[in-house]
């Protein structure tokens, strides 16, 4: 039997969890109980991240204690989480003893290593973010990138840990053990971010009250990263009496032990490079995979309240239920990547894939089976069951569906089950057993018919069970499996049995009418417009806690590119901009000689990578023929993955006047048409040289 430890950030506590605490932790739900259905043995932790310079401000705001207002945000958590059924066998909180304990054992391990000195730390600092920024990445006016609020100078006295010791062991790590950080472009990321050099790191702070202490260094608190990151370890008993869950899921030389560590994109950088540094200092373990999934985006912005976004989905769990929230989060998110939430999308997915085809499926077979074996599943035997045209399609899908599902492809395993229940749906209406049944001997000659139907659908079902852990149940109960299964083993052709009782169906799924949900929603927020926020601060989790910047959709790429003679409307003469409103639209005409001045040149990717921070944008260096690659920057990353690109050919316009992008240099531009809104490269119809000259 193989063991797995599962783990989630720690959610920062300044405010209520949203859609993207939400999604992080149904997805380690989702792996701990597929990983159990499998027969491992499975530990999974989340928990909550309470110390730091922005509780201790916002409690003071509201008026408590900052560990007042840790328990009462807590005490949400633990609520929304048992609403969403998480398995979760413990749950974390940095104020615990327990968590402190592990904390000072790390600090004496490094600090043992000689990795830790003194020396003051001077810069513009954010009281948002608990970080301190170079002036180049700060905006205009010395503001937070993030917050966009005004960073103050600070210069103090910290513990500095030796980061810089660690580049090349961690380029060693990334080398020998590609698998450490997943998927692969953030793998890329994270080297390039390494390969560009190393600074020493504070790990600790002066004059804050609420943290903990750091240990023979008076007057400082540990710094919050160094904190939080130490709770994977505090929680399993690292640094107390009793750490046999330690030694069980950590620090075990068994071969079939792995850490699984799953959380978003913009809190990589600390766990895929502080975090192993840390570890390797103290001489500890490292975990096996760091998992980093993409962003909920609203408007085409990260899901938070520093955007103005946040996505609560309460009151659609209310209407649907849990399981449901649940399906569309692994649904419609590529895990890996982006995706754009709304609460009209999960009702439209709720509609279309679980009332229509599971729901409505489900009612049509049971219904039938009923009517013509007297409330039983059909009479039949093993021989006939195998024999069944809908059994090697259930296998094959089958197959599929855990193959995904290890590959941590969520949705394309969601997308096998269902190719099943479409071809289940498509057998039942070939086959018409409502107008066979009508016939003499009909019931007997549509017995196999629905019984296949039946049994695809307990397969279909029995696959759901990571995903909707309330409502499958339920489904198996409906085509005549009383109780869910303890393994996927569960999923082989063959489970429904013959003769059994069938309950009268009811609607498991009833179906909603958007747009009168959409009129009730308005009218509760009409009259109620402005509700009591449960916190003044800033909406997020340990992800908002960083020295990175939001990509709030790369923030005006336009503006940057656009000349600084060409004016808005706004400003132009009323006379002037009221003719061009007037005048015929019409495509403007060049001259030959204007388009020569255009060079487009032939270009071989060499290298292809996503933009830290950038929801759109990668980074490619391309072959034009010159005695070095030419960096361009293209907002392709939605269609085009960076490792299709590589030794690929595009055209490029390579007179253009460089410009930077999200602070990378472009040095030309790759042409690209557009369909609906979506690029699609112009490439040439063959390969020809590098530099090739188009005309």
């Amino acid at each position: 039997m193989s063991k797995l430890y599962v783990t989630t950030p720690i959610y920062y506590v300044n405010d209520l969890p949203h859609i993207g605490h939400i999604y992080t932790t149904v997805v380690s739900d989702l792996v701990a109980r597929y990983h159990r259905l499998l027969g491992d043995d499975v530990y999974f932790l989340t928990g909550t991240d309470e110390h730091g310079q922005k509780i201790q401000t916002a409690a003071e705001e509201n008026g408590e204690t900052p560990q007042a207002l840790a328990d009462r945000v807590v005490s949400r958590y633990h609520v929304l989480w048992d609403e969403l059924g998480m398995s979760n066998d413990d749950f974390v909180r940095t104020t615990e003893a327990r968590h402190r304990a592990g904390v000072e054992e790390m600090i004496r391990r490094i600090d043992a290593n000689g990795d830790f000195y003194v020396d003051k730390h001077e810069g513009w600092y954010c009281a948002g973010c608990e970080t301190f920024y170079t002036e180049k990445e700060l905006e205009e006016g010395n503001t937070c990138p993030v917050h966009e609020t005004a960073a103050e100078w600070k210069s103090e006295e910290n513990v500095f840990f030796r980061l810089s010791s660690y580049q090349q062991p961690l380029l060693d790590l990334y080398a020998e053990r590609p698998e450490f950080v997943r998927p692969e472009t953030r793998l890329n990321e994270v080297r390039s971010f390494v390969e560009s050099g190393l600074r020493d790191l504070s790990v600790s702070r002066a004059d804050l009250d609420w943290g903990i202490p750091f240990p023979g260094h008076e007057g400082q608190t540990t710094y919050v990263w160094l904190d939080a990151l130490t709770n994977y370890l505090s929680a399993l008993g690292f640094g107390q009496d009793d750490d046999d869950l330690y030694q069980q899921y950590w620090d075990t030389r068994e071969p079939d032990t792995r850490q699984l560590q799953i959380l978003g994109k913009d809190i990589l950088r600390f766990h895929a490079v502080y975090w192993p540094a840390f570890l390797m200092s103290a001489g500890l373990p490292l975990p096996d995979t760091i998992w980093s999934h993409g962003w909920w985006l609203m408007d085409d912005r990260k899901v938070s309240k520093s955007s103005g976004n946040v996505a609560r989905p309460d009151h659609l769990m209310d209407r649907v239920g849990a399981d449901p929230v649940r399906f569309f989060l692994m649904r419609d998110m590529v895990f890996g990547q982006d995706a754009t939430y709304s609460d009209e999308a999960v009702i439209e997915r709720y509609n279309s894939d679980l009332a229509n085809d599971l729901g409505n499926t489900v009612s049509r077979v049971v219904t039938l089976s009923r009517k013509a074996f007297d409330g039983q599943t059909p009479p039949g035997d093993a021989a006939a069951d195998q024999a069944s045209p809908l059994a090697d399609s259930a296998r094959r899908h089958v197959s599929d569906y855990r193959r995904h599902m290890d590959e941590m492809a969520f949705s394309r395993a969601l997308e096998a089950l269902y190719k099943l229940l479409s071809e289940t749906s498509q057998y039942l209406v070939e086959n018409e057993p409502w107008k066979r049944m009508k016939e003499e001997g009909g019931a007997e000659a549509v017995a196999p018919v629905l019984w296949s139907c039946l049994e695809a659908v307990r397969v279909v079902t029995v696959g759901l069970l990571p995903f909707m852990p309330e409502v499958a149940p339920r489904v198996l109960a409906a085509v005549g499996t009383a109780r869910p299964p303890a393994s996927l083993d569960a999923m082989q052709w063959g489970g429904t049995p013959h003769d059994a009782l069938l309950a009268e169906p009811e609607p498991i799924f009833p179906r909603i009418d958007l747009k009168a949900w959409i009129a009730e929603v308005e009218a509760e927020r009409a009259a109620d417009p402005a509700p009591t926020p449960d916190s003044k601060t800033d909406d997020s989790t340990t992800d908002d806690k960083d020295d990175t910047v939001d990509d709030t959709d790369v923030k005006d790429i336009a503006a940057e590119d656009k000349p600084a003679g060409d004016k808005p409307a706004a400003d132009k003469p009323a006379e002037k901009k009221a003719a061009e409103d007037k005048a015929p639209e019409q495509d403007p005409q060049i001259n030959i000689d204007q388009f020569f001045a255009t060079q487009l040149k032939v270009g071989t990717v060499k290298v292809a990578e996503r933009i830290p921070k950038s929801n759109k944008l990668l980074r490619l260096e391309v072959d034009l023929g010159e005695p070095e690659l030419r960096q361009l920057v293209a907002g392709i990353s939605k269609v085009y993955e960076p490792e299709d690109l590589v030794d690929t050919q595009v055209i490029v316009v390579a007179n253009l006047k460089p410009a930077k992008l999200m602070g990378v240099k472009s040095q030309g531009m790759v042409l690209a048409a557009s369909e609906d809104g979506q690029p699609v490269l112009v490439r040439p119809e063959r390969f020809v040289p590098p530099g090739t000259q188009v005309r």
